[in-house]
């Protein structure tokens, strides 16, 4: 009796892990719909420098669309630095590499158009209609400064690059299969936001250009937001690496900069990374104009106070 009730326990088990395993393999590569935005590369030099600005500071794509260790040193000398790709990042569930941003036709993305783009950014949808790694949270980017990244990466020298594919391993497969999907705007996005020093400006920048929410608000173990905003508590672990945690940003008394002036707040952002593996794009962040930085700081005295227990370091 013991026997026959394990044997039909396993073939059920059996049963149940072929029938995983082939739901997993077909929603390997689900296709989405998701519109096109209507946006369109520009010739015109001041677009083309503003999204140039964007994708080397306060965005900074090139912190991982560029594999070069010496990129800020190159960039802060005033040489170029291409968008080329090929950076890798070993993670608990595959090994993953950026895309090569540059408009080589055969490797990067040349053979696109500025709506295939522009939906990657957005709606986190592919040109063949698969889900993207939800690494780029641009969802909210206003018109203006979707448009000014591509008008900037059109006119980049073309490099050729091909770039490995993703490698995932089990885990990453099953999570890919049923977990990762497109992710739109919160919102509608806005056509252009007025760079002033304001508070609405400041959240835009918080928001949808730095991203600053997206490492300094607590997440649960698959990633979904489980913190206050902006009240830190993300966990960074790398192996061989101090583990460090993201402060908290809001105007609590427990606050990392609760008592910062606004000068004091532009002087650390100038000063460059001073914690070594800190996951803090300091550099591309220090390229960011008084102006930015100034509505960053208006906008996070107006956040919401909340406390967050996390040790005294700043990552």
């Amino acid at each position: 009796m013991i026997r026959k009730i394990l044997k039909w326990t396993l073939i059920v088990v059996l049963i149940i892990i072929a029938g995983v395993t082939l739901t997993t393999i077909f929603r390997q590569h689900l296709k989405y719909d998701a519109p096109y935005p209507n946006i369109k590369a520009s010739t015109d030099t001041a677009i083309i420098a503003r999204g140039k600005h964007l994708v080397v500071g306060p965005a900074h794509c090139i912190d991982c669309h560029s594999p070069l260790p010496n990129k800020d040193s190159l960039l802060n000398h005033g040489q170029e630095v291409l968008p080329v790709g090929g950076f890798a990042f070993d993670l608990p569930f595959g090994k993953f590499y950026t895309r090569n941003l540059t408009p080589d036709k055969e490797t990067g993305i040349g053979n696109m158009t500025d709506g295939e783009i522009a939906r990657v950014l957005r709606y986190g949808v592919k040109k063949n209609g698969e889900a993207v790694l939800p690494f780029m949270p641009f969802q909210d980017l206003s018109d203006e400064d979707l448009t000014a990244i591509i008008s900037y990466l059109r006119s980049v020298k073309p490099v050729k690059n091909k770039v490995p594919d993703h490698n995932y391993n089990l885990v990453g497969n099953l999570i890919k299969a049923f977990m990762i999907k497109p992710v739109g705007p919160s919102t509608k996005p806005p056509i252009a936001v007025r760079a002033d020093t304001t508070v609405a400006y400041g959240k835009h920048m918080v928001m949808a250009v730095a991203n600053c929410n997206e490492c300094h608000t607590k997440r649960d173990g698959i990633g979904n937001f489980v913190g206050a905003p902006l009240a830190g508590g993300t966990v960074f672990e790398e192996k061989g690496h101090p583990t460090l945690i993201s402060p908290n940003l809001t105007p609590d008394p427990t606050g990392r900069i609760t008592n910062w002036s606004q000068e004091s707040f532009i002087k650390r952002f100038r000063l460059g990374k001073l914690i070594p593996y800190s996951h803090m794009p300091w550099e591309a962040f220090g390229r960011m104009t008084d102006t930015e930085l100034i509505a960053i700081y208006k906008y996070l005295k107006t956040v919401k106070p909340a406390k967050t227990e996390i040790p005294k370091k700043d990552s």
